[in-house]
């Protein structure tokens, strides 16, 4: 079969060198890229002769996969899949599988470090001593003693809600699905709307969907704390992200990171968030880590053998 890998992954050449020895030796080709390309006629180029492809989070529409005749197995180099057209590979028998639990510790290490520095001002103060400034009257605010509602409970939430416990917060959690192991560390599962009446700090571990696009807007902001953080790794279209950049100007919360948005960075000008005050940004960057990255290649490229045998 052939095997094309559409983008560098953030793995050194020596890997891809390594596993093109590898498949040559059981029968296959293995085309690998150094570089990241996301326009369609670039990823049709790389795939049409693709028996089997490996992509992270680069956009898949029907009007690419419909060129890639040969198709039959995605690797998917992401947790979430929602940037591929899942309806198209299941009508055509394209298999798709995804890398879960590549990046749960990356990400929710990070969760944490976002509220941190939201309490701490980390950033910003950085900024402050660079121009000459001092503490001035600054006082920040602990994470310890803080309650922090999770906002799903899956394999990235969990571990957040390890890291959360280990600071001394009370963690309190609403998710689709309830997990026994999450009650075991004596965190409590409760409504959506209680949970975030009740939080310090709300942050949301869902992945996106039907069910969960829009999860928190105007309606559910209002019911924040005027002194609460609100914290997004998961997604961006999990908020509704005009109305949270609209709450942060009015003083409705206290403060926002976020990692995600409707959209890959660059983020446009004109982008709500980019002006609203309080705001920590990153540029999608929490599941990206080296460690990450190297566990990552393991699990894409191990998903490759076992389809393969």
């Amino acid at each position: 079969m052939n095997i094309t890998c559409v983008e560098s992954m953030g793995i050194p050449q020596t890997r891809f060198e390594e596993l093109k020895k590898h498949y040559a030796s059981i029968g296959h080709t293995f085309t690998y890229y150094m570089d990241r390309k996301e326009d369609e006629a670039t990823l049709i180029e790389r795939m049409r002769e693709a028996d089997i492809a490996v992509i992270s989070n680069i956009k898949l529409p029907e009007s690419v996969l419909k060129q890639c005749s040969k198709l039959k197995y995605l690797s998917v180099a992401f947790t979430g899949l929602d940037h591929i057209d899942l309806k198209y590979c299941s009508n055509h028998n394209i298999k798709v599988q995804n890398a879960a639990g590549y990046s749960t510790t990356a990400v929710s290490e990070l969760a944490v470090g976002m509220m941190l520095d939201l309490l701490r001002n980390i950033v910003t103060l950085n900024e402050k001593i660079r121009q000459g400034g001092s503490r001035g009257t600054f006082l920040g605010r602990e994470l310890r003693g803080k309650t922090v509602g999770v906002v799903g409970t899956g394999a990235i939430g969990t571990a957040t809600i390890r890291l959360l416990l280990a600071f001394g917060a009370k963690v309190i959690a609403w998710s689709r699905s309830e997990r026994p192991e999450v009650k075991a560390l004596g965190v409590e599962y409760m409504p959506l709307s209680d949970l975030l009446k009740q939080s310090d700090i709300v942050s949301l571990h869902v992945p996106l969907c039907d069910e969960t696009r829009g999860l928190i807007g105007k309606a559910e902001l209002e019911l924040m704390k005027p002194t609460a953080l609100l914290v997004n790794t998961a997604r961006g279209p999990v908020c509704d992200i005009p109305a949270v950049a609209e709450a942060l100007c009015n003083s409705t919360i206290a403060g926002a990171a976020f990692d995600v948005f409707e959209q890959e960075p660059p983020l446009p000008s004109s982008h709500p968030l980019l002006s609203a005050p309080n705001c920590l940004l990153a540029p999608h960057i929490a599941f990206a880590t080296e460690e990450s990255f190297a566990a990552r290649a393991d699990i894409v490229f191990g998903h490759v053998d076992d389809y393969l045998r």
